[in-house]
């Protein structure tokens, strides 16, 4: 019998649901959040909006890198200082959150407030995006994030039930998650579930050499550490996640890339 955790939060808090979003992903899964937290909720505006084209908004994003001038914002409606917990939500840009973000933290007085992330992303970046939020916001206490791939955005409703619980946000109960097991070279037929999974991705993932699994109720989870290529070159390692649901026909999913 699998093992069952139950967490709960010791005191009530109050919460504020932020975020950016600029194509509605982040979104969909900031309204998630707000549904099961009964949270307040508030979208963060730039005074101009970016275009919502892929291409545009890389140049523009890589301009505003470049110069260090970030967005305007629209003024929030809430007050900070009447929140005790802040879920805060954007996309992943160039492997960090999205420049409105970048403003928010600078104009906004964060001190002695608990953060937790949640961002949507093309292959990963949620614990980048956490650090960079650990240095712009030293006062602020960064929490355990969540973060989705935008390819199984759909996936987000259960896997923020379980984060919600297990991080003591939400009460209930929910099954302990094993450890993965010792890195073992890939097989064959390790490679082809890697393969069947992130194949299709836009971008090279590189290449698997020793995986790490582990079984829960309701998946087979992999923990793939590949060899790749960065920008510069030089070889690079990262840890690429895997699951396959034990539903029938279920396919290999790919869920994120740590670098």
């Amino acid at each position: 019998m699998a093992a069952i955790a139950t967490f709960t939060t010791s005191y009530a808090q109050k919460t504020l649901v932020l975020y950016y979003s600029e194509t509605g992903t982040t979104k969909n899964v900031a309204e998630i959040l707000q549904k099961q937290l009964n949270a307040d909720m508030e979208a963060i505006e730039p005074v101009e909006p970016y275009s919502g084209n892929f291409q545009e908004t890389i140049q523009r994003g890589q301009r505003e890198m470049q110069s260090g001038e970030s967005p305007a914002i629209k003024p929030l409606k809430s007050k900070i200082a009447d929140y005790d917990v802040i879920f805060l939500g954007y996309p992943i840009w160039f492997g960090t959150y999205a420049m409105p973000i970048a403003t928010l933290v600078k104009e906004y007085d964060f001190a002695g407030k608990s953060i937790v992330p949640f961002c949507s992303f093309g292959s990963g970046g949620l614990n980048t995006s956490s650090d960079a939020l650990k240095k712009a916001l030293p006062k602020a206490n960064i929490k355990n994030g969540y973060g989705v791939r935008t390819a199984r955005v759909a996936a987000a409703e259960k896997e923020l039930d379980r984060f919600l619980k297990e991080n003591g946000y939400k009460k209930g109960t929910v099954e302990k998650l094993p450890d993965y097991s010792a890195q073992v070279p890939v097989t064959d037929d390790d490679k082809a579930i890697f393969d069947a999974a992130c194949s299709s991705y836009q971008m090279p993932l590189g290449t698997p050499s020793t995986v790490g699994k582990r079984e829960t109720s309701e998946s087979t989870d992999y923990q793939f550490t590949v060899k790749s290529r960065g920008f510069d070159g030089k070889e690079a390692t990262s840890t690429i996640y895997v699951t396959v649901s034990k539903e029938p026909g279920a396919k290999p999913e790919f869920t994120q890339v740590v670098r």
